[in-house]
């Protein structure tokens, strides 16, 4: 049986498996009421009024649950660590300080998290399908809490050390706490803390968490403030669409759909020269769209296609390059999971951002395509011959996975549904093809852990989401967007210079941020920048996109070089030296997509 390399849990104990379980009976509940739904329409039957709001509330409960279970599983999305700097005989009690620094900030969200739970508790407020708000959001405490404890185990391995770097978190957090009006030094030394933390590895949601509680700290805010802007965003009607579509792509790595996949591509392309990065191309552009995540895409691919590409005779240095570069192919392609957050955070139509996103992503395939087959056009190897047998043979065996991407679109755009409830009927669909047709994915044996590892991923990118708006919320409050695009108004003006400006650093932040975090911190600062220099929404959000893509590129810190350098064993100097080709012609790509618009705004203007 094929097995993925994506659900890597460590064995479990009974509550970790109950905790798994019952993260996964939500996930089900989550698929199951927009499909309720639509049939409810289709017959008139309304029988459960609020069951889309309840979605919406079950993301917040996913959240916090995913949340735990990555801190868990060691796996809370972090900022690249440089603990490697640190020498080893200290490297303990650093991490014993960065615990309980992360723990103290966690704690607070707890208590703030709390207090609102309580205040709407109070004074009742809304229902959902019967069940009085306040319960569903006690969630919130509780996940928190849970992370907490959980920051503090891993802090060290004994229980001695645990117990210090509990007691140090209870310092900060109390002591902190006693303070109401906090000097200028003591803010600054907060801030100081805390990008030392970050910098040995806390997790993002503690950066954008703790940098919205300093800032509180020093005004009249109240605290509760961070959790109640995390539930209200998460709540929001769009935001489902990130569960769900992840779960497919988790779904689809589990039941082995790579090597289907792989196999239609070899079968189609093998034959011709360079024929194994026209593969390597398509296949990682198909699982990045699917998956939404180039990481995903590079571990799970990469073991298949290195061999394939050496086969062919292209050289170690050229192989590696292609597959680092083509790891993010198809994160402009639905339904990738940046496209999605970043029509969230920046109020633009998601489905106008795909259609934006589509002609500009093709021609990043080509180019990639391209390169592959200037390069294969220089070996002498002996083809394949195309068998018209074994290539209907691949496209039957993958059919059903194939027809995905024109899936979506159909629910989208033809049948009209909305984005949530094309995004269940996809993991349904997924879910289904897998267990029934493929039967690689067994429902007692894998299904629950998918989705716990799926809720890893979701509960720490929405984590991050929800925490950073007490961040953003207060820059809007000092006016900080406004004051900024007074500034760029002065100091530039041609909209070409922004846009040249615009690139370099977002290319800059897409190297040195998690492209969740980027999105969450950068976006809604750019929105009113583009709006300023009369910058399409659609248009301005493919150029971020494409950035953020060529962003994993970026030496020396993009993501996709310390992918390629861990899953193929290979130097970072190594790494730097293959992608630069690449890298400069895909550079080219972007800067033909910021400054010829037809080729995101042609499709949104001729599909309403």
């Amino acid at each position: 049986m094929e097995s993925s390399e994506l659900v890597s849990l460590q064995p479990r104990s009974f509550w970790h498996q109950l905790e798994d379980i019952i993260l996964g009976c939500f996930f089900i509940l989550m698929i199951g009421l927009p499909i309720f739904d639509i049939i409810s329409r289709v017959f008139k039957v309304y029988l459960i009024p609020d069951s889309l709001v309840l979605v919406q509330y079950l993301t917040l409960v996913i959240m916090m649950l995913g949340g735990a279970i990555a801190a868990r599983e060691k796996k809370l999305l972090t900022l690249s660590s440089s603990s490697w700097l640190i020498p080893e005989r200290f490297k303990s009690i650093v991490h014993i300080f960065t615990s309980a620094f992360a723990g103290a900030i966690t704690l607070y969200l707890a208590l703030a998290s709390y207090q609102l739970v309580a205040i709407n508790a109070s004074v009742g407020g809304d229902h959902v399908c019967g069940i009085a708000a306040w319960i569903i959001e006690a969630i919130l405490p509780i996940g928190f809490f849970l992370i907490f404890f959980r920051l503090i185990f891993h802090s060290a391995s004994s229980w001695k050390s645990r117990f210090g770097t509990l007691i140090l978190s209870a310092c900060l957090f109390s002591g902190s706490a006693l303070i109401h009006h906090p000097p200028s030094f003591l803010i600054i030394l907060g801030f100081g803390l805390l990008l030392i933390s970050i910098l040995l590895g806390a997790p993002i949601f503690i950066a954008l968490g703790g940098a919205a509680l300093l800032l509180i700290w020093n005004s009249s805010v109240p605290i509760d403030s961070i959790p109640a802007e995390t539930s209200q965003m998460v709540v929001s009607p769009t935001i489902p669409t990130i569960p769900l579509f992840t779960l497919t792509g988790y779904l689809l790595a589990e039941g082995g759909a790579s090597k289907r996949l792989l196999r239609v591509f070899q079968s189609l392309f093998g034959s011709f020269r360079g024929g194994s990065a026209i593969v390597t191309a398509l296949a990682c552009a198909f699982f990045t769209a699917l998956t939404g995540g180039s990481g995903v895409t590079i571990l799970a691919l990469g073991g298949l296609l290195m061999p394939i590409l050496l086969a062919e005779k292209y050289s170690e240095r050229d192989s590696l390059g292609l597959l680092t570069s083509a790891g993010s192919l198809g994160m402009l392609f639905p339904p990738s999971l940046p496209v999605i957050l970043y029509g969230i955070v920046s109020h633009t139509p998601i489905n106008q951002l795909f259609l934006g996103g589509l002609i500009p992503g093709v021609l990043l395939l080509i180019l990639t395509m391209w390169w592959g087959i200037h390069k294969g056009s220089k070996l002498e190897v002996q083809r394949h011959t195309f068998q018209w047998s074994e290539t209907f043979a691949a496209i039957n065996d993958a059919k059903f996975e194939l027809f995905l991407p024109f899936l979506i679109f159909i629910f989208l755009f033809v049948i009209k549904t909305t984005l949530v409830e094309s995004a269940a009927l996809t993991a349904l669909y997924t879910f289904l093809i897998e267990l029934l047709i493929y039967r690689n994915l067994k429902f007692n044996q894998h299904l629950f852990r998918v989705i716990a590892e799926c809720g890893i991923l979701v509960g720490g990118v929405l984590l991050i989401l929800g925490v950073s708006l007490g961040f953003t919320n207060y820059m809007v409050a000092a006016r900080i967007p406004n004051h900024l695009v007074h500034w760029v108004q002065s100091s530039i003006h041609s909209t070409w210079l922004f846009l040249i400006i615009l690139n370099i650093l977002l290319i800059i932040v897409g190297s040195l941020l998690e492209i969740f975090a980027a999105i969450v911190v950068v976006v809604p600062l750019l929105v009113p920048l583009g709006a300023a220099f009369h910058i399409n929404p659609v248009h301005l959000g493919i150029i971020f996109l494409a950035n953020m893509e060529l962003g994993f590129l970026a030496p020396p810190l993009g993501l996709n070089l310390f992918l390629s350098s861990y899953r193929f064993k290979k130097p970072m100097s190594e790494v730097y030296q293959s992608v630069l080709p690449m890298y400069i012609i895909l550079h080219i790509m972007v800067l033909l997509i910021t400054f010829v618009p037809f080729l995101t705004l042609a499709l949104p203007h001729w599909i309403r």
